[in-house]
């Protein structure tokens, strides 16, 4: 099911829909699904996949069949509040909380998938630790190399649904995390697939996330930036051209061809 049959669009970004507004509104509609026994594909919108998104059609495609997508960083909350979108800033790293209090509560099981076994093991531990009850119902970390579209990803995602987990949190980073999703959210319908990046590092203290200051100003990329630069710095470029086109460029061309029409229309 598409992303426009879940939910209408709350903001289109360079062709993307959003249609999750908040935090809370994201963990009703996954505790509502996962109850019903529906599964659902779950995507975090951020600037380095809308530039994924225009270099790569099949990942442009898997997120146009996404079932829901909300708005992960500070520049796409704003462009959606410039079409008159009242969204919040939802990251993965922000959802492991309520979704494990959530599942937690509806006794849902959880499956984590990617990463490292040493860190699955390492979160599904300190999880269980901060929201007692939480069910585990597995955890896999796929070799390096793996590829999300391969016989393997198929195994992987057989072994998930036999598990009985009704969640999956998967943790691959982008774009394999939303291309092995989308894949086997087609093939085991009845499992909601929740791309979370690099979430688990932070539960388990191998990442530290920037200061709540940073965050809620929407300077948490800087903060990244500075102190992981080698990494970061050619990914951040491409975004901020990207921004800079979406908040600029693309505006001022509309206004240009609006501008043309009327002026052949007063003709």
């Amino acid at each position: 099911m598409s992303l426009a049959a879940e939910a209408p669009a709350l903001a289109i970004i360079d062709g993307q829909a959003i249609n999750l507004a908040t935090q809370d509104d994201l963990v009703a509609r996954v505790s509502a699904r996962a109850k019903s026994g529906q599964g659902f594909c779950l995507f975090t919108l951020n600037l380095d996949h809308l530039v994924k998104r225009r270099a790569d059609p099949a990942f442009r495609a898997a997120y146009g069949r996404a079932s829901f997508v909300s708005a992960d960083g500070a520049p796409v909350v704003a462009l959606a509040r410039h079409q008159g979108a009242k969204l919040t800033r939802t990251t993965g790293a922000d959802l492991i909380g309520p979704l494990c209090a959530m599942a937690a509560r509806e006794s849902l099981p959880l499956f984590f998938f990617g990463s490292s076994h040493a860190l699955l093991e390492a979160a599904g531990n300190a999880l269980k630790r901060q929201y007692p009850g939480l069910l585990i119902a597995g955890c896999e970390a796929p070799p390096f190399g793996f590829d999300p579209l391969s016989p393997a990803a198929d195994a992987c995602a057989q072994r998930i649904q036999a598990s009985g987990a009704k969640l999956c949190l998967v943790a691959l980073g982008a774009p394999k995390q939303e291309m092995f999703a989308d894949r086997m959210f087609s093939r085991h319908p009845g499992i909601g697939f929740l791309c979370i990046g690099a979430a688990l590092d932070f539960v388990t203290g191998g990442q530290k996330r920037a200061p709540l200051l940073a965050q809620r100003i929407g300077l948490e990329w800087l903060w990244r930036l500075a102190t992981n630069p080698t990494r970061l710095f050619g990914r951040y470029a491409r975004c901020a051209l990207l921004l800079a086109d979406l908040g600029l460029v693309v505006p001022l061309r509309q206004r240009l061809a609006g501008a043309v029409l009327s002026r052949d229309g007063a003709k």
